[in-house]
């Protein structure tokens, strides 16, 4: 059997097995009325299957369960909370093959890269299954002598997660590792073009040994008829989001009647900044990973990039070469290397950035529109694209372009590349590419980015921090600060 007939038929038996109702209380149940919504494969249309289209009714019935099991489970032993993460650490990492061909299908990305994701989502499970056990306090003599300060770390409470399509596995084991391991519980509404992966990790967990009620997840087609209601309910105690800037700050708005604790992990527009010094071979991979990670379709993409006029030449040019030799394809094929984008709308978008662009003096070294080729057709893809003198003018010099293109600008000096690069709303991750250190320690001080690759394009590490300033988000999630975002600080004043 060839690795395609292999994926076929792992295909077939995970879609026949994957849950499609609803998780409420530990039960897999039906959305109000039956209601469902369609699952297509982007690479061609397919429908795969119909999942459970949640109600602000279920949202509430998820909030129920999840207000009745937190004082249960903030009261449990941490140790025991960190075993469940654990098991679900090495379930996913057992099931990591086949759970990619799900991601893929529903999703686009080939299957290298939903492998990887898999196993950097377990990660968040590993990690912070050892966290669990290292929630500390404090205790302090008061400055005059007449009293003790003892400082507890308690579990927020109710959570509300929202997690995105492009890393349906990651992003939502990035909120619930920590939020599991603080002892919170939580309502998760994930991305209605890719629910079965959100639903097999609920699978996961339960059989983890998750008690029920800590997690649910309601799929929807309704996002904000879903999930204001349940940010609006005085019960819930935070919101976490991955998601545009411009939907973040409708939710921020909303949270704010019940001063809900916030996280929001926004929109980017990062720059990846090579400098004549750098190693180019180095910058070019960095440039690939950085850019074509998920088709482009990701927060953390170079959006912008900028080469020193020594170098700009040869840099495009072996970009450009590295780019065409792509292989697009639906991702579950072995040979492809880029996937669809999520959809019709994703795919428009980024042929109208490309035409802006060159409408306004930007060249085409390669790429440029959607492929011709007849088997793609059906798909939403993308051909992968180089631009070279990029106006900063361009559309996107300022809009998350989300796709497979890469438009590069050319500076001078150091002073102009940080201006550059800073000239945006956006905060969230930039790149720099130099042999130089003290320009890059320069350049990573003056960057206005919650995060910096220097000479590396790629960031992400659920042992690190991850997040964003401006209007790229706030609070972070990973490292030891991740756990923070998931606990309350109380002190105690004893009387001595």
């Amino acid at each position: 059997m060839t690795a395609t007939q292999q994926h076929a038929t792992a295909r077939g038996d995970l879609l026949a097995h994957t849950p499609k109702d609803l998780f409420i209380d530990g039960d897999w149940v039906p959305a109000t009325g039956g209601a469902t919504f369609e699952v297509r494969d982007p690479a061609n249309g397919e429908l795969l299957c119909e999942v459970a289209d949640a109600s602000p009714a279920d949202a509430t019935a998820a909030l129920d369960a999840a207000v009745a099991a937190q004082a249960s489970w903030a009261a449990h032993p941490p140790r025991e909370r960190g075993e469940v993460l654990r098991r679900a650490f090495e379930e996913l990492m057992r099931r990591q093959e086949e759970l990619a061909v799900l991601m893929t299908r529903e999703n686009g990305k080939p299957l290298a890269d939903a492998r990887g994701e898999i196993a950097y989502a377990a990660e968040f499970f590993r990690w912070f299954s050892e966290e669990a056990v290292r929630i500390d306090g404090g205790y302090q003599v008061a400055p005059n002598g007449a009293s003790r300060f003892l400082v507890m770390r308690q579990p927020v409470g109710p959570c509300i997660f929202v997690t995105p399509w492009n890393f349906p596995m990651a992003m939502g084991t990035r909120k619930i590792g920590p939020a599991i391991a603080a002892g919170c519980t939580m309502v998760i509404k994930p991305a209605h073009q890719t629910p079965l992966s959100m639903l097999a990790l609920a699978g996961i967990l339960k059989d983890a040994g998750l008690p029920p009620g800590v997690l649910n997840v309601v799929p929807a087609t309704d996002a904000g008829g879903v999930v204001e209601p349940l940010i609006r309910d005085p019960r819930a105690r935070k919101i976490s989001f991955t998601g545009s800037t411009a939907v973040g700050r409708r939710l921020i708005e909303q949270s704010a009647q019940q001063v809900l604790r916030v996280s929001m992990e926004l929109g980017g527009n990062a720059p990846f900044v090579v400098f004549d010094d750098a190693d180019l071979d180095a910058a070019v991979d960095g440039a690939m990973t950085a850019k074509m990670r998920n088709m482009g379709e990701a927060c953390t993409a170079a959006n912008r990039i900028y080469a020193q006029r020594g170098v700009a030449e040869e840099f495009g040019r072996r970009l450009a070469e590295r780019m065409s030799a792509l292989r697009l394809g639906p991702g579950v094929e072995d040979s492809t290397q880029v996937g669809p984008l999520i959809d019709a709308r994703a795919q428009e978008k980024v042929l109208t950035l490309v035409r802006d662009a060159v409408d306004r003096g930007a060249r085409v070294v390669v790429g440029g529109d959607v492929p011709t080729d007849e088997r793609l057709r059906s798909g939403h893809f993308f051909t992968p694209t180089v631009l070279r003198d990029v106006p900063w003018e361009a559309r996107m010099s300022s809009e998350e372009i989300f796709g497979p293109v890469a438009p590069i600008s050319t500076f001078d000096t150091e002073e102009e590349a940080l201006a550059a690069a800073n000239n945006t709303e956006y905060g969230l991750v930039s790149y720099v590419y130099t042999r130089d250190l003290a320009r890059g320690l320069r350049m990573a001080e003056g960057l206005e980015t919650g995060m910096v690759g220097l000479n590396q394009g790629l960031v992400s590490n659920p042992a690190a921090p991850f997040g964003g300033i401006k209007h790229s988000g706030v609070g972070r999630e990973g490292g030891h600060t991740g756990i923070d975002e998931f606990l309350e600080t109380k002190l105690v004043n004893i009387g001595f």
